[in-house]
């Protein structure tokens, strides 16, 4: 018969961090109660482990111990930082001497909004601050969460579990990527919890690659996208996206194209015309996605971080979703902003996009698709598909007999239009053209990006380029 030791319970990894008496620290919990600090109690031996534990609920009492927050909001990331800042200094300042030779000591703390299903309110910041050695450096890892039960409940019960997870996986489960995430999300339901911004830091975790853990989270299904800034810094959507007017085009960008660029440039113009208050604001953050379940397989780690790199080498933002349909994007993004949302795409993609197998899984089908899709603040914006032997537009489209009326239907209102004419443009490059040339070595390639790109591919040695 397995030990407790052997299940892999939240109580059974309680009681394994609970027997190392090397390990010792203090839990904050805000916004859930106890939970986390809750499992450990039960687990027995605690005493061996829990130095404090506390729950500053009343706003004035968290401010005067952790400080207020300039934009007055609770359950952020600086909050978190605070409380990991102040409740690890307290161990090390009371403890250190005491204890400090033979203990590694941790704080675990969190700051969560619980009970407000079906938003993305309902969320939180999760992190702990760990020694792997006695006197040895500090490490961080840090979580953002969203909670998708129903029920407050429910809510307070998973993140008990998850953060239990974290705090023994900090201690046994950092080998490898797939350890610490496996870890990290055991006696968790599918469906419970979206874990969508991890943050490693510290001497002990240097190993890991934030980029790669981040995107390891949409393709475990943890996460539906995570979106980089232009130095490769994951982002916290909502934070990153507030205020802001979206235009957004999905490709492979390997590499990124001047066609691409001059897709973005003619976007951002029909924008401006289009949603006269973004014209004062110029509040538009242009996005780069790229979309796993449509990469063909061409979705290694290693040739993930290429596009990743190349795209900010260009001083970009890049997207990388879970999310197959474009309606689902939108829906992605409507949880955090109502501002005007753009897609910007080549009128190739128009074939793909009114195709009806693509939205079999919709009750509604295509309807329901565009429904979801298109309202008053979305649009999609074409940009002619050239090549030497033609030139597609939208205007120029045509979809099947049993819904093209529906595609001129939202043609005719201007919810689908044209930003440039075929006189207008070159060819179309995309990526794939690129790459051809590239591995022929044929410099034609490089009047196909920027000078900025060239660098990066040749530096790099990326996208088939080898001297």
């Amino acid at each position: 018969m397995p030990s407790t030791l052997d299940q892999r319970t939240p109580t059974s990894k309680a009681l394994r961090v609970n027997l190392d008496p090397a390990i010792y620290g203090t839990f904050a919990e805000i916004g859930a109660g106890q939970e986390v600090a809750r499992h450990f109690f039960l687990a027995g031996k605690a005493s061996q482990t829990i130095a404090k534990t506390i729950s500053a609920y009343d706003m004035v009492y968290s401010d005067e111990i952790y400080g207020k927050e300039k934009n007055g909001r609770y359950v952020c990331e600086p909050r978190l930082n605070k409380m990991l800042d102040k409740e690890f200094s307290l161990l090390i300042r009371r403890l250190d001497e005491v204890r400090g030779d033979k203990t590694k000591f941790f704080a675990f703390a969190s700051t969560v909004a619980t009970g407000c299903a079906e938003t993305p309110r309902c969320h939180g910041w999760m992190g702990v601050r760990f020694q792997t050695k006695p006197k040895g450096p500090i490490n961080d890892i840090i979580l953002h969460v969203r909670m998708l039960d129903r029920y407050r409940l429910s809510q307070q019960e998973a993140l008990g579990v998850l953060g239990v997870n974290l705090v023994e996986a900090a201690f046994f489960g950092t080998k490898n990527y797939d350890t610490f995430l496996t870890s990290l999300t055991e006696g968790l339901k599918p469906g419970q919890i979206a874990i969508d911004l991890v943050r490693f830091s510290g001497e002990d975790l240097k190993s890991f690659d934030d980029r790669i853990l981040n995107i390891q989270l949409v393709k475990r299904g943890l996460a539906e996208a995570i979106l980089f800034d232009a130095n490769q810094k994951a982002l916290h959507v909502g934070d990153a996206i507030y205020g802001k007017n979206i235009l957004l085009q999905r490709g492979f960008f390997a590499p990124l194209t001047l066609t691409h660029l001059e897709v973005m440039k003619k976007g951002s113009e029909q924008f401006k015309s289009e949603f006269p208050d973004v014209k004062k604001t110029n509040e538009i953050l242009p996005i780069y996605e790229i979309n796993l379940p449509s990469q063909k397989g061409h979705t290694k780690d290693e040739d993930l971080l290429e596009r990743l790199e190349g795209l900010a080498a260009q001083g970009v933002h890049s997207l990388f979703s879970g999310l197959p349909y474009f309606y689902q994007v939108k829906s992605f993004f409507r949880k955090y902003t109502a501002q005007p949302f753009v897609i910007v795409m080549s009128a190739n993609y128009l074939k793909t996009i009114f195709d009806p197998k693509y939205y079999g899984n919709l009750e509604g089908g295509l309807l329901e698709g565009f429904g979801k899709l298109l309202e008053k603040e979305s649009k999609i914006f074409i940009y002619p598909h050239k090549t030497d032997k033609e030139c597609l537009t939208a205007k120029v489209f045509n979809a099947s007999k049993d819904y093209n009326h529906i595609y001129h239907h939202f043609l005719d209102n201007g919810q689908i239009k044209d930003i440039s004419t075929c006189d207008a443009e070159d060819t179309y490059h995309h990526s794939g053209d690129v790459q051809k040339l590239i591995e022929k070595k044929d410099k034609k390639w490089e009047s196909m990006v920027t000078p900025e790109m060239r660098t990066f591919i040749k530096a790099r040695k990326v996208f088939g380029y080898k001297t």
